[in-house]
C-alpha cells in the first residue's frame, strides 16, 4: 500500500521531503507534482524501480525517461552542452520543457535513446519538486503519468490512490499542478527542433 503526503505547494514540508527522499533512496517509486503535470519518479540508477515505471506505463526500451534536474550545474553533469545551448538553457529554466542532448559517460546506458545515446533533461519550476531534488542531491529519473488507456495525465490525488496504490510506494498530493505535458526540444539538432508542443512557450523554435 503506498504511503500518501499532503504537501504544501508553497512551503514544503521538510520532514516530509526527507521522507520522500528516503522512499527514492531504498528504491522505491513515487508520485509527484512537477510546473506541468504529476510525474512518476524514481532513483537514477535503480532498475528495479525504473522497470516498475515502465511496467506501469508499458513503456519500451526506445521509450526515453527524463533525468529531473535542481538546476543548469546538474545538467552539466549528464549532458553535452555547448555554450549557445548554455545560454538558451538560461532562458528556458526553470520551467515546462524536456531538452533532448547527447549524454554523457554519467548516464547509463539503459536510459538512453538505444541509437542516438540521446537523453532528456529538465528543471521544473516547482517548489515540492525542487525540494525533494535539493534533499536527494541528484536528479529523479521521471515520466509523465499517463496511465495506459488515458490521454491525459492523472490530476486528483484520491483517484492516484484508487489507481495506484498498490502499485507506487509513494503519492505526493501537492494539489492541481496542470495537465500539459511540457515543450519537447531536441538540442542534437542544428538548429534545435521542436519535437512536441506542449505547455513551454514554443516561439523561440518556431522557424
Amino acid at each position: 500500500m503506498a504511503q500518501f503526503f499532503v504537501v504544501h505547494p508553497e512551503n514544503p514540508q521538510s520532514r516530509l521531503v526527507r521522507r520522500a527522499v528516503e522512499i527514492l533512496l531504498a528504491g522505491g517509486v513515487i508520485v509527484y507534482p512537477t510546473d506541468s503535470s504529476y510525474a512518476l519518479g524514481c532513483q537514477l540508477g535503480e532498475k528495479g524501480a525504473m522497470e516498475r515505471i515502465r511496467r506501469l506505463r508499458r513503456l519500451d526500451d526506445k521509450h526515453p525517461l527524463t533525468l529531473v534536474c535542481r538546476d543548469l550545474s546538474e545538467i552539466t553533469s549528464y549532458a553535452r552542452i555547448d555554450n549557445q545551448a548554455f545560454r538558451l538553457l538560461k532562458t528556458l529554466t526553470p520551467g515546462p520543457y524536456t531538452l533532448v542532448f547527447q549524454a554523457t559517460k554519467q548516464v547509463p546506458r539503459r536510459l538512453m535513446h538505444p541509437k542516438r545515446k540521446a537523453i532528456g533533461i529538465r528543471v521544473p519550476n516547482n517548489e515540492i519538486c525542487r525540494a525533494l531534488l535539493g534533499a536527494l542531491d541528484q536528479p529523479i529519473l521521471s515520466t509523465t503519468l499517463i496511465l495506459p488507456g488515458d490521454d491525459r495525465p492523472l490530476t486528483d490525488p484520491d483517484e492516484m490512490r484508487q489507481r495506484l496504490d498498490r502499485e507506487v510506494d509513494l503519492i505526493i498530493d501537492g494539489g492541481f499542478c496542470g495537465l500539459e505535458p511540457t515543450t519537447v526540444v531536441d538540442m542534437t539538432e542544428e538548429p534545435p527542433a521542436l519535437m512536441r508542443i506542449g505547455k513551454g512557450d514554443p516561439r523561440l523554435f518556431e522557424e
